[in-house]
């Protein structure tokens, strides 16, 4: 059982892993040449915007991973990208603009995604509480019943973030290939031997999601096995 448990680990390990490896590849191999465009992601994303009408939208760089922050109403993105002038830099900046599109037009699916963000990273804090808590509970009622519900609650409430994240899939998908590659399109800044890697960096933008998610079964997972020791 124990083995069997062991491999289980192992598999769902090498699985988180590796998505944010093929990420993290694919981000790399076409961040060079570092000067292919004669202007940075940033200034791209500023330019959609503008174009878009969006000019209340900000643009900045950011320490904490490329994103659009729609309370702030700002394209947050990487430092690389945001100064960089590689096919990775324009192609991730027009991916967080296709999000401040979907933001701004009021897509229902974007609404519900932050909705459910908002409330998974909730849950997270409470699981969090209630997993620390199960040892305590359980010295001191010295009966196994209440820490075996607050168990079940927790994994529960851990479950959350990993539906949210699967969740934002589709919403990642359409910023990316309904979006973001028609915005590079129509402007011409894709010539036709960068298309393919321009669909594979969007695919892999998408794609960090599910990286995360399978990440958060992993922590589940070493969480009960954690408590069974």
């Amino acid at each position: 059982m124990l083995i069997l448990l062991l491999a289980a680990m192992g598999l769902l390990a090498l699985l988180s892993w590796w998505p944010n490896w093929w990420v993290g590849q694919v981000m790399a191999r076409h961040a060079q040449p570092a000067d292919r465009y004669p202007f940075s992601g940033g200034d791209l994303a500023r330019y959609l915007l503008d174009r878009r009408g969006l000019s209340d939208v900000t643009v900045e760089a950011t320490k904490e991973g490329d994103h659009y922050d729609p309370h702030a109403r700002s394209v947050r993105l990487s430092p690389a990208n945001f100064s960089g002038r590689s096919l990775t830099a324009i192609t991730v900046a027009a991916h967080e603009v296709g999000h401040a599109l979907q933001h701004a037009e009021g897509d229902p699916a974007f609404a519900r995604r932050q909705e459910m963000v908002e409330r998974s990273a909730w849950a997270q804090r409470v699981a969090g509480w209630i997993l620390v808590a199960i040892p305590a509970v359980t010295l001191i009622e010295k009966q196994p019943a209440p820490a075996l519900v607050m168990l079940v609650v927790g994994v529960l409430t851990m479950a959350v973030p990993l539906v949210a994240q699967l969740s934002n899939l589709p919403i990642e998908l359409d910023a990316s290939f309904k979006r973001a590659l028609p915005m590079l399109e129509e402007c011409g800044w894709l010539g036709k031997a960068e298309k393919k890697p321009a669909r594979q960096i969007l695919r892999a933008a998408a794609f960090t999601y599910v990286a995360q998610a399978l990440s958060s079964v992993l922590n589940v997972v070493k969480w009960l096995r954690g408590l069974r020791m």
